[in-house]
């Protein structure tokens, strides 16, 4: 899902003062910081099935690398990145660890350029489809449970918790559809470039990479992708009430 090739060390200092501020603000604000917290479950869910899907689809396409590595496992410690997870945490734009793939080992079903965009995909899809389950459970629990239980401390809390997981899920899987390496969007877009846009594309692939942390950084990425998580968010939950 997200693997950098530049200097590691100065990265994380950038994103470990950002999430000192955050968490500095979110201290400031007790309701806020409760509601991170609440929080919590849904990144676990979200980034071990984003994983996960990658994995499990590379050994469907023939490739033993992420099952010989122990990725096919819904265990979140065998996907989470400690930094990424604190970003997703804190300001909601991370990662998990790695999943590592070998296209040659692909079977020629597909091309191994096809065959790892459709492993990109598989995460990003999945993070959508999860989303779409809870927002199923949520109007299950909102429909048949009683009406003290939801305005209750527990149902509250229960609620929030569905609630993060699904706008976590869309955040997540929007995220990863942005076109810039190191996203799986970069990967999913490349079999469809023209020959010599994909070259350019893969010849500048570092300038790229400081593209996207710079949008990133500053916030632009967010700017940018927040209206598309709303919207779909929304879409999601709608789809879910009727089908209730």
């Amino acid at each position: 899902m997200f693997n950098f090739s530049i200097d590691k060390r100065t990265l994380y200092i950038v994103i470990a003062i950002l999430v000192v501020i955050s968490l500095a603000t979110l201290l400031a604000s007790p309701e806020e910081l409760y509601l991170t917290l609440l929080g919590i479950p849904g990144v676990l869910v979200a980034i071990t099935f984003h994983e996960f899907a990658h994995g499990i689809t590379a050994y469907m396409l023939g490739d033993n690398t992420a099952k010989n590595e122990g990725r096919l496992s819904l265990n979140p410690f065998a996907h989470l990145d400690p930094i990424g997870t604190l970003m997703l945490v804190f300001l909601h734009i991370g990662w998990g660890r790695p999943v590592h793939i070998n296209p040659s080992n692909f079977t020629r079903k597909f091309s191994m350029e096809k065959g790892e965009a459709i492993v990109s995909l598989a995460g990003p899809l999945m993070n959508i489809i999860l989303a779409f389950v809870f927002g199923i459970v949520y109007f299950v629990v909102y429909k048949f449970a009683t009406a003290a239980f939801i305005e209750s401390e527990i149902g509250f809390i229960i609620m929030q918790m569905i609630m993060s997981t699904i706008i976590t899920n869309v955040g997540l899987g929007v995220f990863n559809l942005i076109p810039l390496p190191p996203l799986d969007g970069s990967k999913i877009i490349r079999p469809f470039l023209p020959y010599k846009a994909k070259q350019w594309f893969m010849n500048n692939e570092q300038i790229f990479y400081l593209v996207f942390i710079v949008i990133w950084i500053t916030g632009i990425a967010g700017r940018i992708i927040s209206p598309a998580i709303v919207w779909l968010a929304d879409k999601i939950m709608n789809i879910c009430s009727l089908i209730l």
